[in-house]
């Protein structure tokens, strides 16, 4: 059964039980993935209204602008959501690294097969 949403012109985002909606966060020059985090209704809303990516913290449960102690902020220059509106997609301008370790993007280490972690050397910190 087809949900509504999918051809719907109408943004209304389907939030999780706990008020969130998956963001992705990737490059818009470069399409590189950047970062995942979650949004809340009150987030879209102040990414709309600013142009600045805000999210919530699900560990200490507020709302936060990226780049508000880093000064790394993500300019949004495009979003999107999926066909059953619950995840986005923020192409956006970083103003520096987006990762919290000062890596450009927070997907810096890939898994291999025995399950050890080796650090990609397109993406070291500074």
């Amino acid at each position: 059964m087809t949900d509504p949403r999918d051809s719907s012109d109408r943004f209304d985002p389907r939030f999780d039980a706990a008020g969130l909606v998956t963001a992705i966060v990737v490059d818009a020059e470069t399409s590189i993935l950047l970062m995942v985090a979650h949004m809340n209704d009150a987030a879209i809303r102040l990414t709309q209204e600013t142009g600045q990516a805000h999210f919530w913290s699900r560990s200490r449960q507020s709302l936060w602008r990226k780049g508000e102690t880093s000064g790394n902020g993500l300019s949004v220059t495009e979003m999107r959501v999926d066909c059953d509106q619950d995840a986005l997609l923020l192409r956006v301008r970083p103003a520096g690294p987006a990762c919290h370790t000062g890596r450009r993007s927070c997907f810096y280490r890939r898994i291999e097969a025995d399950g050890t972690l080796t650090f990609l050397a397109d993406d070291a910190q500074g």
